[in-house]
């Protein structure tokens, strides 16, 4: 049977009160055949640093940010949690590891689980996306107080076409197309019901977003994101950021 779309009166931001913080699922639970590694891609060095550790630190060094639910693979937990424990030493952020799922989804809702509060604004953010910037941060977190979902993204350059079987069907009108990025901010009560009625009709979607815009009378916001937030997913990923790290740097 069809999950019917939530139907409860979804509060508007503006008649509740706004938070201040929030709350970030962080996820770390990937695995790098794409990347042509033996291991976690996360765990991988860019310039001196595991990738993971660059957006950790971002999260921690954003006061509002309150609670990092860092998702990973459960043989990584002891690994993670050195590093977390060295990189959070007069940081107030608490950072909880959990266990992550067979899917990207599934991940989300096991760090769902943890959250201190299900009404806290939570954002979720790819661990294979080091160069998320505070101030790509905080409009995302301004953006989500005023419509109760929010997610980073930028313009497609390129043309795109509609391919079937190796066969050119249609030039795509690129003015309307963006690439998502993430964070992505929603409330967490939200999340999580949509997360559930997705579990009952077993939906696999693509990103949080997509669930909001399935199952709930919700309006997704778009905020510009910047080209450099890119995921590191191949090696020829990894040569653009470390040009983006030692760009930083100098």
């Amino acid at each position: 049977m069809r999950v019917k779309k939530i139907i409860k009166p979804m509060r508007k931001a503006e008649n509740r009160n706004k938070a201040l913080d929030y709350e970030v699922i962080l996820l770390a639970a990937g695995q790098g055949r794409r990347m042509g590694a033996s291991r976690n891609k996360i765990l991988l060095h860019l310039v001196g640093k595991p990738i993971i550790s660059y957006s950790l630190n971002m999260f921690l060094n954003d006061p509002a940010c309150k609670h990092i639910v860092l998702v990973t693979q459960e043989d990584e937990q002891g690994l993670l949690g050195a590093m977390v424990k060295k990189e959070t030493k007069r940081k107030q952020s608490p950072v909880t590891i959990v266990s992550g799922g067979s899917e990207r989804q599934y991940s989300v809702y096991n760090g769902l689980q943890f959250l201190l509060n299900p009404e806290n604004i939570v954002m979720v953010h790819d661990g294979a996306r080091p160069f998320v910037t505070l101030k790509q941060l905080k409009l995302l977190h301004r953006k989500v107080q005023e419509t109760r979902a929010a997610i980073l993204g930028v313009p497609v350059k390129d043309t795109i076409k509609r391919v079937v079987d190796g066969i050119v069907q249609e030039t795509v009108p690129r003015e309307t197309l963006w690439q998502i990025q993430t964070p992505q901010a929603f409330y967490g009560e939200d999340l999580l019901a949509v997360h559930r009625c997705a579990q009952q009709e077993n939906y696999l979607g693509t990103d949080e977003a997509s669930l909001i815009e399935k199952y709930s009378n919700l309006s997704v916001s778009m905020v510009l994101g910047s080209y450099e937030n890119i995921k590191l997913t191949t090696p020829e990923d990894m040569l653009i950021g470390e040009a983006i790290v030692k760009r930083k740097r100098s």
